[in-house]
């Protein structure tokens, strides 16, 4: 878990949730809110539209963390940096539950335009532009941030929400691997034209973002040409994920913790055989869960159970029906 040595700050703890800003966010408010300056005759409102931006992004990624828990994954913090913010939630993999944790963040966003909206067009009858004219400007501004924020974050362009969520949709119609295929490859392209919009405007804040989304493409395409490889792969019988039924793949596709030697853990009985270290849990490479390699046998045990069971019910009926 991220810590202040490590260049991030624990703020709060919230419904079990580690919340962590990266030390960069200081750096990066101080530039912001000098900018920001011209708008308001005060410096505290500046501070204010950027606390403002803070607080929105942080919903956002609560939006994530909570759905993610509603369909059954797990999300222990969320950090908090000057490009954004990431929700470190672990959702089932099935393109359903990874469809809503995607989504439930854009829809906070979707929820606080009518508010926000609402607090605006009140301030303008009740004719703060003239009398309070920091307060309706700030709440423009705040509205505005949002409508970016929410705008941005739906473009299909991976790992920006949008492409994930496209990335989802499609699970359902080409699988895990090859959806994030086509999700990357639209986000290269996405990417791609947000350089020459960085370079069109000389914007270093786009160039700089355009450079995070196509590192994560990268990595995306990486990830989705392993698990080709993996899906080609025999599979082992006499083992059965308890979470999700898949049979494990046969090959060194675990990596001991201790050793960082790679190793078949169930044909060594979840014991690394360079170090001897012995692991309690292995990890499904589907579902991304973890159980004793005992609950492996016995699911298998009872699948098979239960598959025989079918077949002896079906032959019972085989004289019937010859008959």
């Amino acid at each position: 878990m991220p810590s202040i040595r490590q260049g991030s700050i624990h703020l709060f703890r919230c419904v079990g949730i580690d919340v962590f800003l990266h030390w960069t966010w200081f750096a990066f408010a101080v530039i912001e809110i000098g900018y920001l300056r011209s708008r308001y005759t005060s410096l505290i409102w500046s501070a204010l539209e950027y606390l403002a931006l803070f607080l929105i992004v942080l919903l956002h990624e609560f939006g994530h963390a909570l759905a993610c828990r509603q369909v059954g994954g797990t999300v222990d913090r969320i950090m908090l940096w000057p490009l954004g913010g990431v929700a470190f939630v672990n959702p089932p993999q099935r393109p359903g539950a990874m469809l809503w944790s995607l989504a439930a963040g854009p829809l906070v966003n979707v929820a606080l335009l009518p508010v926000l909206g609402g607090a605006w067009l009140l301030s303008r009858s009740l004719g703060w532009a003239h009398t309070m004219p920091n307060a309706y400007h700030w709440l423009g501004w705040v509205l505005g941030i949002n409508a970016v924020l929410l705008v941005f974050n739906i473009l299909p362009i991976y790992p920006l929400d949008g492409g994930q969520i496209l990335r989802s949709l499609l699970w359902y119609v080409l699988g895990r691997a090859r959806s994030l295929v086509v999700a990357t490859a639209l986000g290269f392209a996405g990417a791609a034209g947000l350089v020459c919009f960085a370079l069109w405007m000389r914007s270093s804040w786009s160039l700089l973002i355009a450079g995070y989304l196509l590192l994560n493409c990268w990595g995306g395409l990486q990830s989705a040409r392993a698990m080709i490889r993996i899906e080609k792969l025999p599979r082992r019988e006499g083992f059965a994920c308890p979470n999700c039924g898949s049979k494990p793949p046969v090959g060194a596709l675990w990596k001991c913790a201790q050793c960082s030697q790679t190793f078949d853990t169930f044909e060594t009985q979840a014991v690394c055989p360079h170090c001897g270290a012995q692991f309690p849990n292995t990890m499904c490479g589907e579902c991304q869960q973890m159980h004793p390699i005992s609950e492996w046998i016995a699911h298998a045990y009872a699948a098979q159970g239960a598959a025989a069971g079918g077949s002896l019910g079906n032959r019972s009926f085989q004289p019937g029906n010859r008959a």
